[in-house]
């Protein structure tokens, strides 16, 4: 409506200007400005102009709802297309992937910033959070409250063993199919599983029963728990790969193998008790098999080396022997007599060379026998040298 209309007197509000008057009462003069009722009356008016109700030229009072000219369609329209559009716009988190939707089908992956869709109802955004690694305790409730737990598993050598273990397992993160499959892991986690909690909860328990079950209770409970958890997770993997779930299991802990009861518990407790004092005796003997052993042998080897030089002593003494022998028969044979001779002088002076005795020969008459000491001349001699 413009500030002024020439077709009749009025005012910029639509309405013609008041002048003085004997009416109010003299309360105002001519140059007040106008009341708020008469503003909101020509607010009306102007709404009235710019949406018409039904009826010949657009001025009459028929029935009907407000009649929008095309400029104000076409705003409004324009301004809601805006909005739709403006609707498509999502972003994603550094540690989330982005599953886009076509119709409900699958369509691409959008990975971390700021992207823009088709707006609902053409195209729609699931979001995961494909960094975060999520953690499930099997079995979840407690172990000791008056029923049968969970964890309770049968070994392979008919025996009953209570199992705890962790779960540590997140979204795949690929954004390109692996081969064989169509979708990748993030899109196969929306699409292909409802309640991948229960999913992981029942792959978990199933996957460690059939590995407890085909080992023994002393395996699971001592040195092999560490290979039921591997074992246990390569299961696990290898289910969900089947399944295509878009699951990654990172990790699976034992944290419990025991027997179900206390008193079955302090009894195992016993006999590991018994097997480490057991292993305890058998490492002492084996030191001082290790060190005894080596000793002996020394002492072996010596007593051989000894008894060999020994032998080789006496077999060379008495070849020596042998050989002189030979040599005093071969001068014998020579001359008889004089070797018998002097064979008994020197077995004479040898036997008796260093015996203290005198012996007087009876061819020397009687009487007075002339004696020479020569033993003690001798011994005199020994000592002035």
């Amino acid at each position: 409506m413009p500030w002024q209309d020439n077709s009749g007197n009025r005012g910029p509000w639509g309405q013609p200007p008041r002048g003085p008057s004997n009416n109010d009462g003299g309360k105002r003069g001519g140059g007040e400005p106008p009341d708020l009722e008469d503003i909101l009356q020509a607010s009306r008016q102007r709404l009235k102009r710019a949406f018409p109700r039904g009826g010949r030229g657009g001025g009459g009072r028929g029935g009907g709802g407000p009649q929008f000219n095309r400029a104000t369609v076409g705003l409004i329209g324009a301004g809601v297309l805006a909005l739709w559009v403006f609707s498509g716009v999502y972003q994603v988190a550094p540690n989330q992937l982005a599953v886009v939707t076509t119709f409900g089908k699958y369509s691409s992956i959008s990975g971390p910033g700021l992207h823009w869709r088709v707006p609902y109802p053409v195209q729609n955004v699931k979001k995961e959070a494909v960094s975060d690694v999520r953690d499930m305790t099997i079995p979840a409730n407690d172990r000791r409250g008056g029923v049968l737990s969970p964890g309770l598993m049968l070994t392979g050598d008919k025996n009953i063993v209570d199992v705890a273990f962790t779960v540590q397992w997140k979204i795949k993160s690929n954004l390109i199919p692996d081969q064989g499959e169509d979708m990748p892991g993030v899109a196969q986690y929306v699409f292909n599983i409802d309640e991948p909690e229960a999913l992981v909860r029942m792959m978990g328990e199933a996957a460690m029963r059939e590995v407890v079950g085909k080992n023994t209770l002393d395996f699971v409970q001592t040195d092999g728990r560490l290979e039921v958890a591997r074992q246990t997770e390569d299961l696990m993997q290898s289910a969900f790969d089947s399944y295509n779930a878009g699951i990654q299991v990172e990790r699976v802990n034992m944290t419990l193998a025991e027997p179900p009861t206390d008193e079955v518990n302090e009894a195992f407790r016993d006999v590991q008790a018994a097997e480490q004092n057991q292993a305890t005796v058998i490492q002492n003997a084996r030191q001082y098999t290790n060190q005894v052993v080596p000793e002996a042998r020394g002492q072996a080897q010596r007593i051989l080396e000894e008894a060999g030089a020994y032998a080789a002593e006496r077999t060379a003494d008495a070849r020596g022997q042998a050989a002189r022998f030979d040599e005093i028969y071969a001068e014998y044979a020579k001359a008889k007599d004089v070797t018998r001779q002097r064979m008994y002088l020197e077995t004479v002076e040898r036997v008796l060379g260093d015996m203290d005795k005198i012996i007087v020969d009876e061819s020397a008459g009687t009487g007075v026998v002339p004696y020479l000491s020569l033993d003690e001349l001798r011994r005199k001699q020994a000592g002035e040298n």
